[in-house]
């Protein structure tokens, strides 16, 4: 017999009230809610996926709610499985349920019920089991709201393949809107604010915050597309984050940092599709793996809450006096700095859990291991410009930048002729520890796929440790619709002369905004950069800015190809 979707709430004990239903053990009330936020999905099992909503209650409601969860094989819920909870402002009303008892690599439909008031429908997918002869993951990380339009998400949502969402950090950002406050320009041309309009500090700011991203069409239509895999990077928290501290926070006005963090964590577990902590395991512990039946493992690690150290910046480097008496950058010591073993970003227990993870993968043949990684992993240093382009081609470039951009432009040439990193909050600030991570690599004997955020750029990098053996093959992702360093720079070419500078580097566009879709099968792996056209409007248009191929090898990732 079908049961239509009234008939199924009035079974399950849900009411039938004109709106909400209030749990307690009174009479029922009317309660006129909304689904305000859309429905999400993430950390998928062959078995399980958390399901996700947030009820938009009237102002002034502080009360609980019964929410009714409604999981069907297709569609129309022909044939569906009900569950029930409640929510309410102990966790600001969001509805998170670990759906169990799935079969694996299938589609589910799934929709919240509170009374006669219903969410949009989602579209989840579980984890294949067995032989499975592809899976399709979409890549993203990077959307300051203010930055512009979230066109990627609504080109991912209309992907007519798509296992999984992998995202790579910087789902939210801290930043007010004030003038001058990263990523304002756009946002007041485009009506982008942020909420609240000052810099998120407490728990009702971070909740906010995530409030408003999670408004956004785009971003609703993809949550509703398919399942995220989530992990965050320093913006969830505040920007450069470390175990300690972060560059974005200062205690003498912004109070404790471990209460600010602890703050963020919260909000993340609460408007985030994902399984909470275990009991007894730090918050900070969301280092995880997802297992593609047999064709592949996706591990995901945490490089900035658990391990790393503080990073280093280009206001360390101090002057020592030159050959001629005059004082000049101390180099050297500043790369001793850097090159301290002490330098840290995974540690040793996430580390060995790692080395576990690729060697087991690998023992029992799965052909792909994934890593699922935050910052640019590949040796990229500064390049000097000054050797690669002719003066006055130079000048010419900088004479349209605004007189802020050129002082900054000018003072980075000056520092990558003294040979430092482009970025010293990548991997490149902690370069033990990367060697250290390959030598992991190399005794669970795989070569992975390394994916990464962060950097606003797309990324295709050849990944060697200090022998100069190759250990990895690195995408990295561009931004949903945060700046580039490029988007100032003009004609400035900044992609090509990175690419130019550095031997790992195959290819890098600092200019694009998109995703990278990557498709895997036993053999190869198929990876494209996909870019949209502009962020600043509808319509746009969807184009491959690069494809490669990755053929399987016994010693894991093969040769790269451009294709």
């Amino acid at each position: 017999m079908k049961i239509d979707r009234r008939g199924l709430l009035g079974l399950f004990g849900a009411g039938t009230a004109s709106c909400a239903t209030v749990a307690g053990t009174g009479p029922v009330a009317a309660v006129d809610v909304r689904f305000d936020h859309g429905v999400a999905s993430g950390d998928p099992a062959p078995d399980s996926v958390v399901l996700w909503t947030r009820v938009t209650p009237p102002e002034g409601f502080d009360g609980t709610l019964t929410v009714v969860v409604t999981i069907g094989s297709t569609p129309d819920f022909a044939a569906a499985t009900i569950r029930t909870l409640t929510t309410g402002p102990d966790r600001d009303y969001t509805v998170k349920l670990v759906a169990d008892g799935l079969e694996p690599g299938r589609d589910y439909s799934f929709q919240f019920g509170v009374g006669e008031r219903v969410s949009p429908v989602g579209r989840t997918r579980t984890l294949p089991a067995g032989v499975t002869p592809e899976v399709t993951l979409a890549v993203v990380s990077c959307q300051l709201y203010p930055g512009g339009l979230f066109n990627a998400y609504d080109a991912i949502a209309g992907l007519e393949r798509l296992d999984a969402v992998v995202h790579l950090g910087d789902y939210i950002y801290e930043y007010g809107a004030e003038d001058d406050a990263y990523g304002m320009a756009t946002g007041r041309r485009l009506n982008r604010l942020p909420d609240p309009p000052h810099e998120i500090v407490s728990l009702a700011d971070y909740r906010r915050r995530h409030a408003q991203y999670k408004t956004d069409p785009d971003l609703q239509a993809a949550h509703a597309r398919a399942p995220f895999i989530c992990v965050w990077d320093d913006h969830e928290v505040t920007n450069d984050s470390w175990v300690s501290g972060a560059e974005n926070h200062q205690p003498e006005t912004e109070g404790d940092y471990a209460v600010r963090k602890a703050a963020a964590l919260r909000a993340y577990y609460e408007w985030m599709p994902i399984r909470e902590a275990a009991p007894g395991t730090l918050a900070e512990a969301i280092n995880r793996t997802f297992h593609f039946g047999d064709l592949a493992s996706l591990m995901m690690v945490e490089t900035r809450l658990t391990a790393r150290t503080a990073p280093l910046s280009y206001g360390d480097l101090t002057m020592k006096h030159g050959p001629d008496g005059t004082p000049v950058p101390d180099v050297e010591a500043f790369m001793a700095r850097r090159n301290d073993p002490a330098r840290e970003l995974l540690g040793d227990t996430q580390r060995a859990w790692l080395g576990r993870e690729l060697a087991q993968s690998r023992q029992v043949g799965r052909p792909w291991q994934i890593l699922g990684n935050q910052v640019v992993m590949a040796r990229v240093q500064g390049p000097d410009v000054t050797t690669m382009l002719p003066p006055a081609q130079i000048e010419r470039m900088m004479a349209g930048l605004t007189p802020d951009i050129r002082a900054q432009v000018e003072q980075v040439i000056g520092l990558f002729k003294l040979g430092v990193p482009f970025n010293l909050d990548a991997w490149d600030g902690f370069p033990a520890a990367r060697e250290r991570l390959y030598k992991t690599f190399a005794e669970a004997g795989v070569q992975p796929l390394v994916l990464a955020g962060d950097s606003h750029a797309f990324w295709v990098n050849e990944l060697h440790d200090d022998a100069g053996d190759r250990r990895a093959v690195e995408f990295g992702t561009s931004a949903v619709s945060s700046p580039s360093p490029a988007d100032a720079l003009g004609n400035l070419p900044l992609g090509m002369a990175l690419s130019a500078a550095n031997e790992e580097v195959v290819f890098c566009d600092q200019a694009s905004k998109g995703f990278v879709l990557m498709t895997l099968t036993p053999d190869r792996a198929d990876v494209a950069l996909m870019a949209v056209s502009t962020i600043f409007a509808k319509p746009y248009e969807l184009r491959a800015v690069k494809r490669y191929r990755v053929d399987h090898t016994p010693a894991g990732a093969g040769a790269l190809i451009e294709v």
